[in-house]
């Protein structure tokens, strides 16, 4: 069933992203999904107008699609979702909770589609098929008995934008705003950061930007493996001579170079573009500096010569200039050299591409959000942009790169913890009723609550939350003594394998199968990465005639729970989700007038964004400039034996979700237990290739924390730094250990030591 060996291949990979290595992998994945035939013909509408958004990541989707717009990893999402695979009652019949609890991730998942609601008998340790009016009926019985602050309603980025409109609703009808996302887990810091310095909690660039820039500045994002559409416009970029520089720990296949698949002459003659003109593997949790490096170099040349900064969009625009020059000036190219782990050099060769650049896009991921001082990486590039007025400009802007295809909308229709950040006063006027104005729990703040009792009930709108959080070895006993646990989803995963006392799973249609409600055919939407707002319409039959959708389970829910509201229309929702749309029109006028007439807009139609207009609402009215008190994003010191733990996903996963066991661009197969270990660390810790180690919790709170198992690997990595898969790696991660204000988990910096195997 797996592709999981006992003897792992460790075989470096020569060929560029792309190319026939993609195919080939697309080619292996359909066979072993089944339903061939179905999923090459759905491939075919992904991320088109008159098709369906791809379910996994959130990269643009262009006006002119090309002939197949999708990637490799989208590929697999769709046959993941389309298999032939049924994890129906027989199955759940078959096996006990406590057995399946043992089995990896890829395996529970690869049991197939999920076909009928489920609910857990412990006496039986299994779950066992019941009708959905009563399971409806059994979960708003046992949400009546809760203290409204106790319950956690979470979100995962992959439902639409009209389900999570009526799932913040219900919570909020409910009595919270305990709402966290995966957002919280990733992008939170990129939310927390821009919202303060240029007034938008989003990024600025539009997908066309990309034809118009000089420069592209890249940090902490794997792009060939977490959103490879986006290397089509990197390619045209440097095929038109602009300059990428990558700032990245790991060397990345898909930002040295790509082949693209697309192309029968580079196809047929091997031919490929690189794409990073400069590549430097900063050291994990170095951003800061390299950033303030950058700045010191632009700001150092304008002392010299003139002509480099932007000084009349300073003026106009933007506060805090002369103190944070001050301080670039004052920070020394030794202090730079020592937190980055790069030659003062390198870091003002970049510098001089940045200054001589018309136009620079800064794009980053999760290599600058998820640190103690994610916050400060992320305000360290606003920094950098602003110097030569690289916000509001054609072909400039930050450009966080998101994750799940719709995490950014959530956000947008609702789905937040702070009720600052949710339009309340036009709730309480449109459904008549009094919105709580309480902060409600991030995802930390759920994961503390469940820890010391606090919350005793999880309902889970999709993802694989406790595989996700931090902490699992921790996680997982407490969780088990919740109340209710409430599972809606389309496979299974180790989080429905830790049930509270009662536990529900809820079986929902895919994006890609045939939503038929009352008024006939539905159709969804979902937000991108650069704010533009796309439909989507599946085709597919459904994977059981017994499975609903997600509007249709939380309106259920929500009928079950609350009492009745004549303003709150559930069943005339569900029946026609154009209603839905014209809710969220009138509570989000600015964003989403005519919402049912634009949303097929080819490329999507475009929200808006204040600071891409240089209008900036912060609160001086100007874009914040903001001086770092520290270089290193670590938020620990270095010690002897103490190791930077970087979590990595594989070429063959999508956040929790794995496909397989080639991490291809790595060179590794058969495995995901690996220590990928720089070879000067390898040396001087007395390790050889293949040796069995484990890691072990370096953080300072007298918890025990140990994964075991772990094949060492030689791989070019910075000194002090290593790597390891994300979600096993998580048990090493303590809940504590999260960037300050976002609370997003801090997984790129994470304090380990190796311990050889007994």
């Amino acid at each position: 069933m797996t592709d999981r060996s006992d003897t792992p291949d460790f075989t470096p990979y020569a060929g560029p992203a792309g190319g026939w290595g993609s195919l080939r992998s697309v080619a292996e994945i359909l066979p072993r999904e089944g339903n061939v035939v179905a999923v090459s013909r759905e491939l075919l509408r992904q991320n088109k107008t008159d098709g369906f958004a791809c379910v996994s990541c959130a990269w643009s989707k262009p006006a002119n699609a090309h002939p197949a717009e999708f990637c490799e990893n989208g590929a697999k999402a769709t046959a993941w979702e389309l298999t032939s695979r049924r994890a129906d009652g027989d199955f759940f019949t078959g096996h006990s909770v406590s057995e399946l609890l043992g089995w990896r991730d890829y395996d529970l998942e690869q049991q197939g589609r999920l076909t009928e609601p489920l609910r857990y008998h412990a006496a039986t340790d299994r779950y066992l098929p019941i009708a959905w009016e009563t399971a409806f009926a059994e979960i708003g019985a046992e949400l009546q008995t809760f203290d409204p602050k106790s319950v956690v309603f979470y979100a995962s980025g992959r439902a639409s934008l009209e389900t999570s409109y009526m799932y913040a609703l219900f919570a909020r009808l409910y009595g919270n705003n305990n709402l966290p996302d995966s957002s919280n887990m990733c992008h939170e810091t990129t939310s927390v950061a821009l919202k303060k310095r240029i007034g938008v909690p989003v990024g600025t660039t539009r997908l066309e930007d990309f034809d118009h820039c000089d420069a592209i500045f890249f940090f902490g994002q794997n792009v060939g493996s977490n959103s490879p559409r986006l290397l089509h416009p990197l390619r045209s970029a440097a095929k038109r001579g602009c300059m990428i520089v990558t700032f990245n720990p790991l060397i990345e296949r898909g930002l040295e170079r790509f082949t693209n698949p697309q192309d029968p002459v580079e196809m047929l003659t091997g031919g490929e573009t690189r794409i990073s003109s400069q590549y430097h593997q900063v050291r994990a949790g170095g951003d800061i500096a390299v950033l303030m490096g950058l700045c010191k170099y632009a700001i150092e040349a304008d002392d010299r010569t003139g002509g480099i900064l932007d000084h009349a969009f300073i003026a106009e625009h933007c506060h805090g200039f002369d103190a944070f020059a001050a301080a670039a000036r004052a920070t020394t190219w030794d202090a730079i050299e020592a937190a980055s782990g790069l030659d003062a050099d390198a870091i003002r060769a970049a510098g001089e591409v940045y200054v001589t650049a018309k136009a620079v896009i800064g794009v980053y991921g999760m290599g600058l959000t998820q640190h103690v001082h994610g916050i400060e990486n992320v305000e360290m590039m606003v920094n950098l942009l602003l110097l030569r007025g690289n916000i509001g400009r054609e072909g400039a802007g930050v450009c966080p790169v998101r994750g799940h295809s719709n995490v950014q909308g959530q956000r947008s229709v609702g789905i937040t913890e702070k009720p600052e950040l949710a339009p309340l006063d036009k709730l309480k006027e449109q459904y008549g009723f009094e919105p709580p104005r309480t902060k409600g729990l991030n995802t930390v703040e759920a994961c503390e609550g469940v820890l010391d009792g606090s919350v005793r009930a999880f309902v889970g709108l999709g993802g694989n939350f406790l595989r996700a959080i931090p902490d699992t070895g921790r996680m997982e006993p407490a969780w088990a003594k919740l109340r209710l646990t409430v599972h809606v989803a389309t496979k299974l995963n180790r989080g429905h394998l830790v049930p509270g006392e009662v536990s529900y799973i809820l079986p929902c249609l895919g994006r890609t199968e045939r939503d038929v409600q009352a008024t006939g055919r539905q159709s969804v939407s979902v937000e991108d990465s650069t704010s533009c707002i796309h439909g989507s319409v599946g085709e597919r039959g459904p994977a059981s005639e017994h499975l609903l959708s997600e509007a249709a389970i939380v309106a259920a829910i929500a009928q079950a729970t609350l009492p009745p509201n004549p303003k709150v229309p559930w069943a005339a929702w569900v029946g026609d989700y154009g209603k839905v749309r014209d809710a969220i029109a009138e509570t989000y006028p600015d964003f989403f007038h005519d919402f049912n007439d634009r949303m097929f807009t080819p490329g999507g139609f475009y929200k808006g964004n204040k600071a891409r207009d240089r209008h900036f609402e912060t609160a001086s009215g100007k874009a914040e400039f903001s001086v770092p008190a520290m270089l290193d994003a670590a938020g620990f010191d270095d010690a002897p034996g103490r190791f930077r733990l970087i979590t990595l996903r594989s070429n063959d996963q999508f956040n929790t979700t794995v496909y397989g066991y080639h991490d291809r661009f790595r060179g590794v197969k058969g495995t995901r237990d690996v220590l990928f270990v720089g070879p000067v660390d390898m040396a001087e810790a007395g390790l050889a290739e293949g040796d069995i180690v484990s890691l072990t919790s370096d953080h300072k709170d007298g918890v025990a924390r140990r994964l075991d198992g772990l094949r060492v690997h030689a791989y070019a990595l910075p000194k002090g730094c290593i790597g390891a898969y994300y979600p096993e790696a998580n048990v090493l991660m303590p809940v504590g250990h999260h960037a300050e204000q976002s609370f997003v988990p801090a997984a790129k910096t994470v304090p380990v030591r190796i311990e050889r195997a007994a």
